[in-house]
């Protein structure tokens, strides 16, 4: 998934954020993995990324995120994306805490 940022005229922003599965999609796409994989190898390659799941930018690790499939090994990357889709929705609806409200307030 991805949305725009806010509008800002120097255009050295992005022109999307991405985030859960899109963000993990991204960071594939720069390495060298092949599948089947396992989770170590996955989160190893990447090199224990944290992924953001919401326009927010709150994230999960992606080694928690994967063992959160309770799968050990995937067969293709899209195999992959789709065993974390659901764990990125869960996580992206469950209640924001205090510290995630707080920062949601705060323009930086």
């Amino acid at each position: 998934m991805g949305v725009r940022p806010p509008a800002n005229d120097d255009g050295d922003e992005p022109d999307a954020v991405e985030f859960g599965i899109a963000a993990v999609d991204a960071r594939l796409d720069g390495v060298d993995v092949t599948f089947p994989a396992t989770r170590g190898d996955i989160v190893g390659v990447l090199n224990h990324p944290d992924v953001p799941y919401d326009a927010t930018g709150r994230t999960v690790s992606l080694a928690d995120a994967i063992e959160e499939t309770g799968r050990r090994e995937f067969e293709s990357e899209q195999d992959l994306l789709n065993a974390l889709h659901p764990v990125f929705e869960k996580h992206r609806s469950s209640p924001a805490g205090i510290i995630d409200q707080v920062k949601a307030m705060l323009p930086f």
